[in-house]
């Protein structure tokens, strides 16, 4: 047994590059910041107009948002540590906290009330919100 640490067996980055070219037969990038120069404005429009991005919901985020701007009529919040889900009408929420409240503050709210996942530390206590688009 040797006092060798284990990165020892670890090729250096110009070996592992010079590995890479042997098995290809090409050149690879050293980064990708500079592919990312070449790429044209066309493609960048295509990639930022994709259905897949999320372009449905336009604007901001639906928690930034304050009560009276947003068009739902159930509001729905989810919590990603336990998994419960708390809904509320629009209507009641609105009579509970005003309009100008933000969401993600009612949100955290409805959520804390009721949480289960208590561990007496501050930064853990509490439920992890998750806002859906319903």
């Amino acid at each position: 047994m040797s006092d060798r640490p284990a990165s020892w067996r670890m090729p250096s980055p110009k070996k592992m590059e010079k590995l890479a070219f042997s098995a290809d037969g090409q050149a690879r990038p050293a980064s990708s910041s500079e592919s990312i120069e070449e790429l044209t404005p066309e493609y960048w429009e295509a990639v930022l107009s994709d259905p897949r991005l999320g372009a449905e919901a336009p604007g901001p985020a639906i928690q930034t948002r304050r009560l009276s701007e947003i068009q739902q009529h159930m509001l729905r919040v989810t919590c990603r540590r336990c998994d419960r889900i708390v809904e509320m009408q629009k209507a009641d929420a609105v009579r509970m906290y005003g309009p100008q409240a933000l969401w993600k503050d009612v949100g955290r709210r409805l959520l804390d009330n009721t949480c289960q996942q208590r561990t007496g530390r501050h930064e853990e206590d509490g439920c992890w919100p998750a806002f859906d688009r319903s």
